[in-house]
C-alpha cells in the first residue's frame, strides 16, 4: 500500500490577540491559558477538554509554503477541461489535488485524508470529468452524507463542464432526500454520467430499480467519516455491494478511525493513501472560548459579541433544531439579519437560507451540525459554538467553515 504525504513546512509565528471583551460577565480567555477542565457535550456525546477549544492562529510564510509538483496544464486532461479550470480562476493545484489527480487519472483506488476546505471536490471531479470525456458512457456514483454537500458538488461539476459546441455535454442527477423523488426518477430515465446523492435516497431509488449499480465503474465516497457518524454504514455497504468488483473507488475522509479503516479494507483495493492533513484544526483559524459567568445571560453575551464590526459573516452552531430556530428568532428580534437551517426545515427553505447567507443578504446563519460538513461558504469571519459540540470531530468540522482558502478565521466556543 503506497503512502504519500505532502512535503509541507509550516512556520509558526506569534499571533497577538486583542484585549478580551469584558461586557456582561463575558470573558474571552487569553491565548495560551491551559485549563484541564472538561465540559459536557450533547446527549450521547463525549466530554471534551476545554483546552482543545483554545489555539493560537499561525501564519505560513510564503517562502516555506507548499510548492505543488504540477500545474493544472501538466495533467493529462482535455483542453476543454483545462480551459474550464482557468476560467474558474484556479491557478495552482492545492496539496490534495496535486497529489491525488495523477493517481486517479491512472485508475488507482485512492484514500484521501485532508482537512476541510482543502479542495477535495476538485481533486476527484477534475480527473473523473476527464474519464467521462474519454468514455462518454462511463457512469460515476458520488455518495455524500448531506443534501447540501450533494448540491454543492453538483454545482461544482456544472462549473467544470460548461456547454460547448465541440464537447459532448456531461449530465448529472442529484438524488437527495427532501427534494421531489418524482423529478429525480424522471431525470434518471435520461442518459447521465454522474449521480450525486445521499445514502438513504440512493437506496430508495435503487430498490425502485431506477438505478442499476452494476453500470457504475467508479464510486466516490466523500466525507466517509461523517456518513459513518450519521448511521449510514448499512446503506453504504448495500450500495457498494451492488457495484462491480473491478470498480475504481475513491474514499475521502477528514479523520481516520478503526471503523473507517475497516471500511477502507472492505471497499478499496490496494489504495494509494494520500494525507495532506497538517493537524486536526486549520492552522489559520484563531480558536478561543467565551466564558459566561453564572449570573450572566448567555444570549446577552452573544448579542454583545455580534454588535462588534469584525463579526461580519457569522455561522452559529446550536445543538438542537428547536434551540437553533429559537435563537435565530431572538436574534432577528434584536435587529440582526439572521436565518436558520436545521432538519425540520424542508429542502427549499434550507437552500433559501443558505443562498441569503452566501449572497450577503443576511449576516448570521444559525445551524445544527447538518451544516458542519462540506459546505463551502466564502469569507465566514467567525464560527461560534453557542452549544458545545457532541464530539471533537464535530468541533473540527464546525470551525472548518471559517478560514477557508488559507484566509484567516476565528472560532469561539461558549463555556458556561
Amino acid at each position: 500500500m503506497l503512502y504519500l504525504k505532502t512535503n509541507e513546512i509550516i512556520s509558526i509565528m506569534r499571533y497577538t490577540s486583542q484585549k478580551p471583551f469584558q461586557n456582561r460577565g463575558r470573558k474571552i480567555s487569553q491565548f495560551g491559558r491551559r485549563n484541564n477542565r472538561s465540559v459536557g457535550a450533547g446527549r450521547g456525546g463525549e466530554r471534551i477538554n476545554v483546552s482543545k477549544f483554545i489555539n493560537k492562529a499561525s501564519v505560513t510564510e510564503e517562502v516555506e509554503n507548499f510548492v505543488p509538483e504540477h500545474k493544472f496544464q501538466d495533467f493529462k486532461i482535455g483542453d476543454a477541461l483545462k480551459k474550464a479550470i482557468v476560467d474558474k480562476g484556479y491557478d495552482t493545484p492545492t496539496p490534495i489535488q496535486d497529489r491525488s489527480i495523477p493517481h486517479i487519472l491512472n485508475g488507482a483506488d485512492l484514500l484521501g485524508i485532508a482537512n476541510t476546505g482543502t479542495g477535495k471536490t476538485g481533486a476527484f471531479l477534475i480527473p473523473l470529468i476527464n474519464k467521462v470525456r474519454l468514455s462518454p458512457k462511463e457512469q460515476v456514483l458520488i455518495v455524500v452524507p448531506t443534501r447540501e454537500l450533494a448540491i454543492q458538488i453538483d454545482n461544482e461539476l456544472k462549473s467544470f463542464t460548461p456547454r460547448t459546441k465541440t464537447e459532448k455535454h456531461i449530465f448529472s442527477v442529484c438524488c437527495i432526500g427532501g427534494a421531489s423523488i418524482g423529478r429525480q426518477i424522471s431525470e434518471l430515465r435520461y442518459q447521465y454520467n454522474f449521480i450525486i446523492g445521499t445514502p438513504g435516497r440512493l437506496k430508495d431509488l435503487i430498490e425502485r430499480k431506477m438505478i442499476n449499480l452494476s453500470e457504475f465503474n467508479t464510486v466516490v465516497l466523500d466525507e466517509a467519516d461523517r456518513m459513518l457518524d450519521m448511521g449510514f454504514i448499512n446503506d453504504m455497504r448495500f450500495i457498494m455491494a451492488g457495484t462491480p468488483k473491478s470498480r475504481q473507488t475513491l474514499f475521502f475522509s477528514a479523520t481516520i478511525s478503526s471503523d473507517i479503516e475497516k471500511l477502507i479494507s472492505e471497499f478499496l483495493r490496494e489504495p494509494v493513501r494520500i494525507s495532506v492533513k497538517s493537524g486536526d484544526t486549520p492552522k489559520n483559524v484563531e480558536q478561543d472560548v467565551v466564558r459566561v459567568d453564572k449570573n450572566a445571560s448567555k444570549f446577552d453575551v452573544l448579542n454583545d459579541l455580534l454588535n462588534n464590526e469584525e463579526f461580519s459573516r457569522v455561522l452559529i452552531f446550536g445543538r438542537t433544531k428547536h434551540g437553533v430556530e429559537k435563537l435565530s428568532r431572538l436574534l432577528a428580534q434584536k435587529g440582526f439579519k439572521a436565518e436558520s437551517i436545521h432538519g425540520d426545515k424542508n429542502h427549499s427553505k434550507r437552500q433559501h437560507a443558505l443562498a441569503l447567507f452566501k449572497n450577503d443578504h443576511i449576516k448570521i446563519l444559525v445551524a445544527t451540525d447538518v451544516a458542519a460538513r462540506g459546505l463551502d461558504i466564502a469569507d465566514v469571519s467567525h464560527v461560534i459554538n453557542y452549544d458545545i459540540p457532541a464530539t471533537y470531530d464535530d468541533y473540527v468540522h464546525r470551525i472548518g467553515r471559517t478560514g477557508r482558502s488559507n484566509k484567516r478565521g476565528k472560532a469561539l466556543t461558549f463555556i458556561e
